[in-house]
């Protein structure tokens, strides 16, 4: 069972802005190769931080309007949101370690 919460347009904010703690949000496609390749080492983070760290997918083709929002052009594209403000911002796929260190950060 994924750890990962799906999140939508309509639910983003109370999930995400609105969290009692840092979020780490993995915008995504089905067609997205290498959003695919990272999610399962995505998994394996949340069950690591699970309790201090909430982990979100939002499908960019289902979902437009937050997209949009935070102007994501790019997938694979991580957002940290720390105090319901964006902390960093990563772009494409990444090795486990560069992700790790601002999930660290966020603690």
């Amino acid at each position: 069972m994924s750890r990962l919460l799906q999140v939508s347009d309509k639910d983003f904010d109370k999930e995400i802005i609105h969290s009692g703690i840092p979020v780490m949000v993995d915008f995504w496609a089905e067609w997205c190769k290498p959003c695919k390749a990272m999610e399962p080492m995505i998994e394996e983070l949340a069950r690591e931080y699970q309790g201090k760290i909430r982990f979100a997918q939002m499908n960019v083709v289902n979902n437009r309007d937050i997209p949009a929002r935070f102007g994501i052009r790019n997938l694979p594209t991580l957002m940290f949101f720390k105090g319901g403000k964006v902390a960093q911002t990563i772009i494409g796929g990444q090795p486990r370690n560069r992700i790790d260190e601002e999930l660290q950060k966020l603690l």
